[in-house]
């Protein structure tokens, strides 16, 4: 079989669309201007206008007003902006999480006296007893619609529901979700909902935070009035046209594909012994993630030995570190140091097709097989 290039990691990053960098190169080369308030010159009224009809498709998206959409430079200011912002405006908030979250939000809570965490099963739901036990009137909620490791995928009406019944702020990172799985947020009952186009092939570098109208959040940067005076700082007009881009070109046929090469990639891998998948089966799983602990491997050993063989995947965390540290997801739903380190998340996108499955499938066997000859 010919070597070829296949990238898994799209959990992590995706390809840009060749759409949207048409799209996002007009205002780098053309209408370059910063965008100016209605008085302003009609330069920067090219940018407000593409400014504001960004604002307006992506709040359409999640069912939310345009003037409740405020843009970030991406997933971790967001995050940072719901969390910390909230806290500023309401001292005392206690916030409530789970220790299966994205960094930009456990380090967030580092920072705060005032927390507590949820309880989570063995593949990463919420248990409901628990937020049961913990709920507390005015407290902010932080829970990830999908597990960026594992790719587990909470039942967000739910808790949104419990939420508003009980008086607690609800934040939803919904990053690895936005437009693969629909996201209402009058439906769910979101309060905060952080999202990003750099995981269905927009921009990096640009997020946006939905704020509900009468969720009061305090700035936590200091500098103009820009983005309703709660973001300061001049807005990325390209990536923001390249963010309404992505939204106005993805194609829920991309997630029904997905789906059926995850499944693909899923039974096959699992079928190597000494296997463990991490995370939930099925539709409560991100149609694009498996993440599988492959016994007596190290998971850096196959990631390299993969890269090898033209294959791009991710191991032991999101963020594959030269420290080596464990997952700290797959710790906190009960799995072993050994099930962290020998883990290996293939992440697929609307590129990917039968023919990578198939040689993604081929070639771990063969690298499993090789490995642990030398382990064992």
């Amino acid at each position: 079989m010919k070597k070829r290039f296949i990238y898994l990691d799209n959990a992590s990053v995706t390809k840009v669309d060749s759409r949207v960098l048409r799209a996002m190169n007009i205002y780098h080369t053309k209408y370059y201007s910063v965008p100016t308030v209605e008085y302003g010159h009609s330069f920067g009224l090219k940018s407000r206008k593409a400014l504001e009809q960004a604002r307006e498709a992506i709040a359409e998206s999640i069912n939310a007003n345009k003037d409740e959409i405020i843009f970030t430079s991406g997933q971790t200011e967001s995050n940072n902006l719901a969390i910390k912002g909230f806290v500023a405006m309401n001292n005392t908030a206690r916030v409530i999480t789970t220790k299966i979250e994205h960094e930009s939000i456990l380090n967030v809570c580092k920072d705060y006296g005032n927390v507590a965490y949820l309880d989570v099963d063995r593949e990463g739901f919420i248990k409901f007893n628990s937020l049961k036990r913990l709920q507390e009137e005015g407290a902010i909620l932080s829970i990830q619609h999908a597990n960026h490791e594992i790719g587990t995928v909470q039942n967000i009406k739910r808790i949104g529901r419990f939420c508003r019944k009980a008086g607690i702020t609800f934040h939803v990172d919904a990053t690895q979700t936005f437009m693969k799985l629909d996201i209402d947020v009058e439906r769910m009952n979101i309060d905060l909902l952080t999202i990003s186009p750099h995981l269905i092939h927009g921009p990096r570098g640009i997020g946006a935070l939905y704020i509900r109208k009468g969720v009061k959040i305090k700035a936590i940067l200091s500098g103009g009035y820009n983005e309703f005076g709660i973001r300061p700082g001049l807005e990325n007009i390209p990536a923001i046209v390249g963010f309404r881009k992505a939204v106005e070109i993805f194609d829920k046929k991309d997630v029904s594909r997905m789906f059926k090469l995850r499944d693909r990639l899923m039974k096959n891998l699992l079928e190597i012994d000494n296997t463990k998948l991490n995370g939930p089966l099925g539709k409560d799983r991100l149609c694009n993630n498996v993440n599988i602990s492959f016994r007596y491997v190290e998971g850096e050993s196959m990631l390299l030995h993969l890269d090898l063989r033209g294959i791009i995947v991710t191991t032991g965390s999101s963020c594959f570190s030269t420290a080596l540290k464990p997952s700290h997801v797959i710790l906190g739903i009960g799995g072993r140091h050994e099930d962290a380190h020998s883990s290996v998340r293939f992440s697929l996108s609307k590129y990917n097709d039968v023919e990578d499955i198939d040689y993604t499938i081929k070639n771990v066997n063969e690298v499993v097989s090789e490995l642990r000859k030398i382990s064992m």
